[in-house]
This record gives C-alpha cells, sequence and structure tokens, in this order.
C-alpha cells in the first residue's frame, strides 16, 4: 500500500456535484493498493498515520497525533498512486490491484482507520470522478509506502 499524507485545515470529496464528505481540520489520505496488500499493510498503515505526530502543539512543535488534535480524517483510492513511470512518458498502473482485492481492501482500511480514530471516516466512492479539494495546512505532505518501511 502506498499513501499521500496531508495536514489539512479542510477537504472534501464531490461527486456528480453533490458533497461526499467533508472535514475540517485534520488528514486527507490517498490510498494506493496494490495485488500483494494485505491485513497485515492495513494494520501497520493505520497505526502510523493515527499516531503520527505532525500537528502542532501549545508551543507550535509538531507534537501530536489526528486523535490528540482531535482531527478528522478523509480517505481516498487512488490506484494512480501505482503508477510506474521507467519507461516513456505514459504511466503504467499494472501494479494497482483491480477491484476485486481492492475494493474490500479499501472497506477494510476505512473501517481499521474509524475504529483507530474513534469515528467514522470520510470516504470517496470507489471508481468514481471525484474532486478532492483541500486546503493544505503547512503545508504538510507525507508519503509512505508499505513495502518500504525505513
Amino acid at each position: 500500500m502506498r499513501v499521500v499524507i496531508q495536514r489539512v485545515k479542510e477537504a472534501s470529496v464531490t461527486i456528480g456535484g453533490a458533497v461526499k464528505s467533508e472535514i475540517g481540520q485534520g488528514l486527507l489520505v490517498l490510498l494506493g493498493i496494490e495485488e500483494a496488500d494485505s491485513q497485515e499493510d492495513i494494520d501497520w498503515l493505520v497505526k502510523k498515520i493515527a499516531l503520527l505526530r505532525i500537528f502542532d502543539d501549545e508551543n507550535g512543535v509538531m507534537n501530536r497525533s489526528v486523535i490528540d488534535a482531535g482531527g478528522d480524517i478523509i480517505v481516498v483510492s487512488q490506484f494512480t498512486l501505482m503508477a510506474s513511470y521507467k519507461k516513456g512518458n505514459r504511466p503504467s498502473y499494472i501494479r494497482a490491484a483491480k477491484h476485486d482485492i481492492s475494493i474490500p481492501l479499501y472497506e477494510a482500511f476505512c473501517a481499521a482507520m474509524s475504529r483507530e480514530l474513534g469515528h467514522p471516516v470520510g470516504t470517496g466512492e470507489f471508481g468514481a470522478d471525484m474532486q478532492v479539494a483541500l486546503v493544505n495546512d503547512g503545508p504538510v505532505t507525507i508519503c509512505m509506502d508499505t513495502h518500504n518501511k525505513e
């Protein structure tokens, strides 16, 4: 699994002109899933994201997690995070998991993230044409890959 995590002042997902999810302060998580991913990847990422200390404390130091800050999370599936760009100029998405694997893993990730956060996370809609809006706070953007945990 590969994620791009953005600390936001606000974020929303709109599908077909209707807002599906919106949050104030928190995290926008873009999630890419590949065939080899499993529950183990979900467990590692959910803990890492929930406890990632990237929110300011009372001294203005990034020392608080999204849970500590009382923030929210939106999780959006994004197969393009699995792009291979090594050959030519048109990305290949062959590493992205097919729907029969990625949909259950996406749903399991969202459920686990909701449990860890203590309340539901916002979501997009798998496979939909989504407009994702955000105000990046900082800006703070972090990338993680469960197959490269160093």
